[in-house]
C-alpha cells in the first residue's frame, strides 16, 4: 500500500543508513523447523517483558511460525553472516544448513548466536506490508558475551567494536 508520495527505493536507502542487528526468528512447525531473518526485531516492555518483530505478509515462513503460537529469537553473532544469509534466501531446507538445537519451547536455537529469546505470541498487528508480532519473552540467555552482534547497514554486513 503506497501512498504515491515516497518513492519504495528512496525510502529503502534512507533506511538503510540506519543499523540494524540480525536475528532468526524461528519455531516448531508440524512440517518441521520453520526460521526467517528479522532484521525488525526490539524490546518494548520490561514489565511483562515484550519484544516485537515485524515479519514481511508475503513471507511463506511465518504463517508457520505463528501457527505454533510461540517462536524462538536467535541474534546472530558478529561471525554468522552466513546463517543470516540462509535464511534470508527460499532455500527449502535452511535448518539442513546450519547447526540448532530444540530450545525450551522446542523451537529452534541457532548454534553459535549471542543470545536468545524464547517467547510466546502476545499480539499481533497489520503494518503495512508486514505484520507487527509482540511477543511475550518466557526464557533467555546470553550465550555468547565475547562477540558483538551481527550489524546490517547499507546492504551489507558488519560488527560493532564496543
Amino acid at each position: 500500500m503506497s501512498t504515491g508520495k515516497i518513492d519504495g527505493t528512496h525510502y529503502r536507502n534512507v533506511m538503510g543508513t540506519y543499523p540494524t542487528g540480525v536475528t532468526v526468528v524461528s519455531a516448531a512447525s508440524d512440517d518441521g523447523p520453520v526460521g526467517l531473518a528479522i532484521g525488525s526485531f526490539t524490546s518494548v516492555s520490561l514489565d511483562p517483558p515484550l519484544v516485537v518483530f515485524c515479519p514481511g505478509s508475503q513471507s511463506s515462513s511465518w504463517p508457520k511460525i505463528r501457527e505454533s503460537g510461540r517462536f524462538c529469537v536467535s541474534v546472530l553473532a558478529d561471525d554468522q553472516g552466513e546463517v543470516s544469509n540462509i535464511f534470508a534466501s527460499k532455500v527449502e531446507d535452511k535448518f539442513g544448513a546450519v547447526s540448532w538445537a530444540p530450545s525450551s519451547n522446542g523451537a529452534p536455537r541457532i548454534d553459535g548466536c549471542i543470545s536468545y529469546l524464547d517467547c510466546d505470541i502476545h499480539d499481533i498487528r497489520p503494518g503495512g506490508d508486514h505484520d507487527i508480532v509482540v511477543g511475550l519473552v518466557t526464557e533467555m540467555e546470553v550465550l555468547r558475551p565475547d562477540h558483538g552482534p551481527l550489524v546490517f547497514l547499507r546492504g551489507g554486513y558488519g560488527r560493532f567494536e564496543g
